[in-house]
């Protein structure tokens, strides 16, 4: 089977989505990239029902290698990023707290200094229909400057990593500092750390892990 490896990963992964309570039924998708291929989740099919044969393969593209099901229809968005950044694994979910501050906010303030984690303050990306070529390229620029994550209008969230399950930690982490936002503003107006205080938090060592140069 080609990319046997990715697409058992992906079922893994899918798995630990479900379970988290990131993915709810057949929301979200996620992908790996293997140099000019992807391996990629099947358009509506619950995550933690997945199995590897499952899982189509797709080039650069976005034309199926192999596989017998359609690839999700936010495959576009996938191919947009991995042409634009250096992640060589996505993961797309339709999380309870995410989709609120996409459906309210035009980005994601940094409440806590772990933002630094996912490259800064997280943009909210213009809305757009699902599986367009006008939401990813809207994707692509949220996620421009070496962010590790973005949120989508109205919709949900974006996250990248070095692999699979750095991908899904960034994709818990999004998930998670949404949440603090959005419980805080039930109690008081959060008060959201300055540019000073970031930089000072850099200082101490906290930022992204490199992604591998590429040559």
């Amino acid at each position: 089977m080609l990319l046997e490896d990715e697409r058992t990963a992906l079922c893994r992964i899918g798995t630990r989505l479900a379970e988290t309570g990131l993915v709810t039924g057949a929301s979200g998708n996620i992908s790996v990239r293997a140099g000019d291929l992807v391996a990629v989740t099947p358009g509506g099919m619950m995550l933690d029902r997945m199995e590897p044969a499952d899982c189509p393969v797709v080039d650069v593209a976005g034309r199926l290698v192999d596989g017998e099901r359609a690839p999700s229809s936010e495959t576009p968005m996938h191919l947009a990023l991995y042409e634009a950044t250096p992640g060589t694994a996505i993961v797309h979910t339709h999380s309870t707290y995410g989709a609120v501050v996409a459906s309210t906010m035009t980005e994601l303030p940094p409440i806590h200094y772990n933002t630094l984690l996912l490259g800064g303050v997280v943009r909210v990306a213009e809305y757009a229909t699902y599986g367009t070529p006008e939401l990813a390229e809207n994707v692509r620029k949220a996620m421009e400057g070496g962010k590790r994550a973005a949120l989508m209008a109205n919709h949900g969230g974006v996250a990248i990593g070095r692999d699979l399950d750095e991908a899904f930690e960034n994709a818990r982490l999004l998930e998670w500092l949404c949440g603090v936002y959005v419980r805080a503003k039930t109690i008081g107006e959060p008060r959201i750390l300055t540019d000073e205080e970031l930089a000072r938090v850099v200082e101490r060592g906290l930022t992204p892990p490199e992604f591998p140069r590429v040559t």
